[in-house]
């Protein structure tokens, strides 16, 4: 049932989560999947006091990619979308960076696409957990556009993965369009 109502969500209540509520969403993504049971995430959760500090960081990252110091040259095109998303995440109480701490070593190549899933599997779960507990979420990958910035504010040398913002929702967007099972289905 949390799949079929699952969606991003945008617009956020002036609501507060718990402590507890957090935890059982953050509790979900590590009992996601994990290749040889590696479990190569990690979980920063910002809330409110460290929450303005984060949103500089980020609309900092931004900015450089702007001035032609940022890591993403060629995405210029969603800059805008990446300034929507400092909204976005300004309204919601809760954030939660998402690292990969196995991503750094490249003769572990393979190894770091098996933790990218399992950590997708993760991130998928506490969306869906959100759900059942009646809050909102949005799966945050413009965080690439201020990532030196943002994992300098993380004070981390893991990998930036994403992050996954939370909250009461202010909206009840409809069901995106997917595409039909015998579109993307081959069966042999």
């Amino acid at each position: 049932d949390s799949i079929s109502k699952r969606r991003s969500i945008r617009k956020y209540k002036n609501q507060s989560i718990s402590h507890e509520t957090i935890e059982k969403i953050i509790e979900a993504g590590i009992n996601a999947p994990s290749s040889k049971n590696r479990q190569p995430w990690r979980f920063v959760v910002i809330t409110e006091k460290e929450k303005e500090s984060m949103l500089k960081a980020m609309s900092k990252g931004i900015q450089n990619e702007i001035n032609d110091n940022g890591l993403l040259p060629g995405s210029r095109q969603h800059i805008a979308g990446a300034n929507y998303t400092v909204e976005i995440m300004k309204q919601a109480p809760v954030t939660i960076f998402i690292l990969n701490i196995l991503g750094k070593s490249p003769e572990e190549r393979f190894y770091e696409m098996a933790n990218m899933q399992s950590i997708g599997a993760a991130i998928q779960n506490m969306s869906l957990t959100a759900v059942e507990l009646g809050l909102g979420s949005l799966w945050i990958c413009d965080v690439y556009f201020a990532y030196r910035e943002l994992c300098e504010w993380l004070n981390t040398d893991s990998q930036l993965v994403a992050a996954i913002s939370l909250g009461y929702p202010d909206e009840e967007p409809s069901r995106r369009p997917r595409l039909q099972l015998s579109d993307v289905t081959e069966w042999r």
